[in-house]
């Protein structure tokens, strides 16, 4: 991956918010193996005025490791329903072992990254998902991140020019862990600290038509649309609506990208067309 002294970092300025990118997917599963991803995201970092927060999942980890145990994962409109006698496990997978091998990945590259979940900053970062309408069944210890205090850490190591790598785990008001939905956490931080762009990267390309051609742009309406009529399946539709419900919030578009496709993240730094971008307006 060649140098990131392009147009979109040129025309930044120090009134813009930090980036946003969320890794998942295959991208995550081989952290140590792509190094010119971090190269990237670590140059940017140091060349973006207000810096770059990375969030990440890691569900393939944790199936594995709750396989080991004997325990079963469910999943229901692309959420892991998530038991209470689940959670420690969980935590110890997402804000442990992926958590701080995202952080030595980067750092290895030159990186200053520094490895914290939701709940680090302050109480009542996220609260319970089951306390809200949002799902017609019951997830379980599955949490809604909430912008607040937590939002306060992030822009005190960003000032810092530390890279924040932030784990998916929330903490509610009574100190309970909760699973969030890495996507909706991406959304929710990108939201707290006002950031000028969210980048969700994945392992496809972006939004796909029924046909498997990338959709290029699209409104959180027509999100709905093709949830209703299943174009967006699965995994996908926390994924989708997420980005929706960012672009709603920030006033900005919002990028759905794919995270193993070097050549398109490089366009997407250099301002040009790359993945789906979601808009609230055409």
């Amino acid at each position: 991956m060649t140098t990131l002294s392009t147009h979109r970092m040129n025309s930044t300025n120090e009134d813009d918010g930090p980036l946003v990118f969320k890794i998942g997917g295959t991208t995550l599963e081989e952290q140590s193996s792509t190094p010119d991803l971090w190269r990237a995201v670590v140059e940017l970092a140091q060349k973006h005025p207000a810096g770059v927060v990375l969030l990440h999942g890691g569900g393939k980890a944790v199936d594995r490791h709750l396989a080991r145990l004997n325990l079963t994962t469910q999943r229901r409109e692309g959420i892991r329903i998530t038991p209470p006698e689940q959670m420690n496990e969980i935590v110890s997978i997402l804000a442990g072992s992926v958590n701080k091998g995202l952080v030595a990945a980067i750092n290895a590259v030159g990186g200053r990254a520094v490895g914290v979940c939701l709940g680090d900053g302050g109480p009542g970062g996220a609260v319970p998902t089951a306390k809200t309408t949002r799902f017609q069944f019951d997830p379980g210890s599955v949490g809604d991140v909430l912008p607040g205090p937590g939002g306060e850490l992030l822009r005190v190591l960003l000032r810092e020019k530390y890279l924040p790598v932030v784990s998916s785990i929330g903490i509610d008001s009574r100190g309970t862990f909760l699973n969030v939905n890495a996507d909706d956490a991406a959304a929710g931080v990108a939201t707290a600290i006002r950031a000028s762009s969210l980048v969700l990267l994945t392992d496809v390309p972006g939004v796909l038509s029924k046909s498997g051609a990338l959709i290029p742009r699209v409104t959180p309406e027509e999100i709905e649309a093709l949830i209703d009529d299943e174009t967006i399946r699965g995994g996908m539709i926390p994924k989708a609506r997420a980005a929706a419900q960012a672009a709603r919030d920030l006033g900005a578009p919002v990028v759905i990208l794919s995270g193993n496709d070097p050549a398109a993240f490089e366009r997407y730094v250099r301002g040009g067309e790359a993945g789906t971008r979601i808009v609230t307006t055409r």
